[in-house]
């Protein structure tokens, strides 16, 4: 974390100076707005925390209820989240009070028994130690407070206005503001009065039952398992010996629980098989009472028993596998002619069963996906034609989520003997642990994603995924640090330069590039506007393939030691070498000549090459960015 450049603080360093429009921000909702988000569930609140860093972008989020959520209905919270939540700044503090699943039980009829059930294994939740943070559990009403809150200390000071219902909008063919967007009051004196919005954007993160999906005329299209699960968040007293443990648990003759432990060391959620639900049910099925889920999981359980003493959430619901076509408004015969106006984010876009836990995962994803894209474009720092990446990349994500979990849920409803193999079950949560943990997405070639022509350079490095942070030591302070966490989510391109074997000589490709980055007009940096810091767009940081103390910090290019703020004082924290421990070169496999690793705001990998491709570097960079 880094304060104290634009002069001393003494208070909250969280709390950024006000900029931009967080200097006059107006409580009420103003007339025209850059963007306008419907929704603050997971993906809408990550898209607003996102473009809450863009100083001069106008976004305001509103949602229907009259406050802050309290009690959400997701829970599970994947290693790649929390990698997300890092460069939003609270990883560190959700884990102190998050539920960490480091494995998961697998019960199942005992031989000799079969009325009772047995556990026949216990599987690592990660076995490739994929992240260096952890699979939690903790409830999405605590994970939107935590975005809430960088939102009021950001730039913007952006907050969400509660109490507006989306009713409906327009959007005109031309226009500075050319979506309408008609607001009703569902709070407050004056409720049930609307009003309209116009505004340059807008994003759907309204649910399952979007009305912003409708309204640009997506629909969700896939099945329905006819399946039918309770869900209950409970105390309970009970003799089960894994009450604590994550667990899927599958009996004889009455169904399956996917059982999960939640924070505070007391509170555990269960999902209860209800059975097959009937082609004609008609929703009947939803009105099945607590007390039958209860019998149906002491069913399941024995011969351990379960008595609940307090529910504090509950549902019943169908498995649906839903994903719309497209993520945006512009029809198939115009996409490349025309910009899109509209987005939908998140359950908006893609519904599935809950058991995976994927559900509020990928909506962050959605968000995080699209935020730093509609800021660089009305920032000036992008062309328009950014955002049709958005729902070229998020769709095919959405889609390969629908099918593992067609996958999951069905293995989950099935009773041990129908499966062919009796492991079955536990095989697919170990051979597929990477997916439901966030680490499969590989975003494919496009204007922010380049050729895999030179993934040779760095093959731990997969071009289109996310960059997986590694140990390093901080040069300036010898600090044993991870490279990725010093990446906040704060707009800018990442370009990681490991430095060739040489780099300690006079004349060296890391320097040589070093310089041109600095200097060439045709440099990526030379977009930055000048009234900025030089690193405002960019963030530029070089790994020697050296111990730290044989990094001399006073020949290190200048383009790696920035100066900053106001009084132009030196950052010294970009300056990297090995740990000798756990050599990052041989993890990534960057060889003697070294690499350049280009990292989009969101943490994807978009680009690899040799350290001399300058022309490569900025043909990339023409691409994906406009010159101020």
């Amino acid at each position: 974390m880094q304060f104290h450049h634009h002069g001393y603080v003494s208070g909250d360093p969280r709390t950024l100076p006000a900029a931009g429009v967080g200097l006059n921000r107006p409580d009420e909702l103003p007339d025209e707005v850059d963007v306008l988000i419907v929704g603050t569930g997971p993906a809408g609140i990550t898209l607003a925390a996102q473009l809450s860093q863009f100083a001069q972008v106008t976004t305001r989020i509103v949602e229907q209820r009259p406050g802050r959520l309290e009690v959400g209905q997701a829970d599970g919270i994947q290693a790649r989240s929390v990698e997300t939540f890092q460069a939003f700044g609270f990883a560190n503090r959700i884990i102190e009070e998050a539920y960490r699943i480091t494995e998961m039980a697998f019960w199942k009829p005992d031989a000799e028994q079969p009325q009772n059930i047995v556990r026949t294994a216990v599987a690592p939740d990660d076995p490739a130690g994929v992240s260096e943070f952890p699979h939690l559990i903790v409830n999405q009403a605590r994970v939107q407070d935590y975005f809430l809150e960088f939102m009021a200390n950001s730039p913007t000071r952006n907050r969400p206005d509660y109490g507006w219902e989306f009713v409906g909008l327009d959007v005109a063919e031309e226009g500075e503001y050319p979506v309408a967007v008609t607001l009703r009051r569902t709070a407050g004196d004056d409720v049930g009065s609307e009003r309209v919005v116009r505004a340059k954007y807008v994003v759907g993160g309204d649910g399952a039952r979007s009305k912003v999906r409708e309204s640009i005329g997506r629909k969700l299209v896939g099945d329905q398992a006819f399946h039918a699960w309770g869900v209950m968040d409970v105390l309970a007293d009970t003799d089960f010996p894994d009450i604590r443990r994550k667990c899927a648990i599958q009996s004889h003759d009455g169904g399956s629980i996917l059982h999960i432990p939640r924070e505070g060391n007391h509170l555990f959620r269960m999902y209860v098989d209800l059975g097959e639900v009937s082609h004609d049910d008609d929703g009947k099925i939803r009105l099945t009472t607590q007390e039958e889920v209860e019998r149906r999981a002491n069913q399941i359980l024995h011969p351990y028993t379960l008595s609940v003493r307090h529910v504090a959430w509950r549902s019943v619901y169908e498995v649906g596998h839903r994903v719309t076509d497209h993520f945006d408004d512009v029809p198939a015969e115009q996409r490349g002619t025309r910009d899109p106006r509209v987005f939908i984010m998140g359950d908006a876009c893609h519904t599935h069963s809950a058991k995976a836990g994927q559900g509020m995962n990928v909506s962050i994803q959605d968000g995080f996906n699209l935020g730093w894209k509609l800021g660089h474009v009305l920032e000036g720092r992008a062309p328009a034609s950014l955002l049709e990446t958005y729902s070229a990349e998020r769709q095919v994500i959405a889609q390969n989520l629908i099918d593992f979990d067609r996958q999951w849920s069905t293995l989950m409803a099935a009773r041990p003997e129908e499966l062919t193999d009796p492991e079955e079950l536990e095989r697919f949560y170990v051979q597929t642990a990477e997916f439901p943990a966030g680490f499969m997405t590989q975003y494919q070639p496009s204007m922010i994603v380049g050729e895999s022509a030179r993934q040779d350079l760095a093959p731990g490095v997969p071009l289109g995924k996310r960059f997986r942070s590694h140990p390093v030591h901080r040069v300036c302070d010898g600090n044993p640090v991870q490279l990725g966490h010093h990446a906040r989510a704060d707009g800018r391109w990442r370009i990681y330069v490991f430095a060739d074997a040489s780099a300690s000589a006079e004349e060296s490709a890391a320097r040589e590039l070093g310089d041109w980055l600095a200097q060439s007009p045709d440099s990526p940096l030379a977009t930055t506007p000048r009234d900025l810091d030089g690193d405002a767009w960019f963030d530029v940081k070089v790994v020697y393939p050296h111990s730290h103390l044989e990094v001399d910090l006073m020949r290190v290019p200048p383009v790696f030691l920035p100066r900053t703020g106001p009084f132009q004082v030196v950052d010294f924290e970009k300056v990297y070498a090995v740990d000798p421990g756990d050599d990052i070169f041989d993890a990534y496999g960057i060889g003697a000549d070294g690499a350049v690793i280009v990292v989009r705001p969101d943490q994807y990998v978009a680009n690899i090459l040799p350290l001399d491709a300058r022309d490569e570097l900025a043909a990339f960079f023409a691409g994906a960015t406009l010159r101020a």
